[in-house]
């Protein structure tokens, strides 16, 4: 069920799903009861609550859920969340960078996640992330990059490579066969690290951390009927501002 997953801070963990815990999305045209019945068991597998783990509708933009809000939408549109009492949250992914964050608070860890596409990564969905857990007090932030397409696999035509790259070189890339490609990993941990957000590459138990390339992973690119695997962090709470 998990790439993998670790205790990253006291009471905080972190995760990565694989194609064992089956397709997570609800957008990919996958009977949304079996969706929601393979989210039922990856909550009860890390133990929370039956309908506590957020998942977001994420559109390639750069908008950042509050998930403490008490007037949250039942399915958030956005790329992004962040959370200063322990909510559960998950970033769905087949391609995409699965961006997990965490720091400490005055009252506690601060998490979040973001899903770094290479439209959102351009336009700034990390910075804005970053931007939102620092204005919660958050100290010390690492990051944790899962499973995505590497920059062997991710060929683009040459103008767009040209375009991101002005606007983030770390993600100029060639694929294994010599033709123009992007590298998102690249992008994000440029991006994370001029931030002064550290970056942690985990090696998951399943093998390569390129999703084209690893079939226990979901990949658009390889087979857009795989679905989506996760990005989770969960373990912080909950917990209320006006908490002691």
């Amino acid at each position: 069920m998990f790439w993998w997953q670790d205790e990253v801070a006291q009471g905080v963990r972190v995760a990565f799903t694989d194609r064992g815990a089956g397709n997570l999305a609800l957008h990919t045209g996958d009977d949304p009861e079996a969706v929601r019945s393979r989210r039922a068991a990856l909550e009860r597998s890390i133990g929370v609550a039956g309908g506590a783990l957020v998942f977001l509708d994420q559109v390639h933009g750069t908008d950042v859920l509050d998930a403490d809000r008490q007037d949250r939408p039942g399915v958030p549109t956005a790329d992004a969340a962040v959370t200063a009492e322990g909510v559960p949250l998950a970033v769905m992914v087949a391609d995409c960078v699965p961006v997990v964050l965490v720091g400490e608070g005055p009252q506690g860890p601060v998490t979040g996640v973001a899903h770094a596409g290479r439209r959102g990564l351009l336009d700034g969905v990390l910075e804005r992330a970053v931007e939102q857990l620092r204005g919660r007090g958050a100290r010390g932030l690492s990051a944790w990059l899962g499973p995505s397409i590497c920059g062997s696999c991710y060929e683009v035509p040459a103008a767009m490579r040209e375009e991101a790259a002005a606007r983030i070189p770390a993600v100029a890339a060639t694929t294994s066969w010599g033709t123009p490609a992007l590298d998102l990993r690249g992008g994000a941990r440029e991006r994370l690290s001029a931030l002064g957000v550290g970056v942690v590459e985990p090696t998951g138990a399943a093998g390569s951390s390129c999703t084209l390339e690893n079939e226990h992973l979901s990949s658009h690119r390889r087979d857009p009927g795989s679905g989506r695997i996760v990005g989770l962090v969960w373990g912080a709470g909950p917990r209320r501002r006006d908490a002691a």
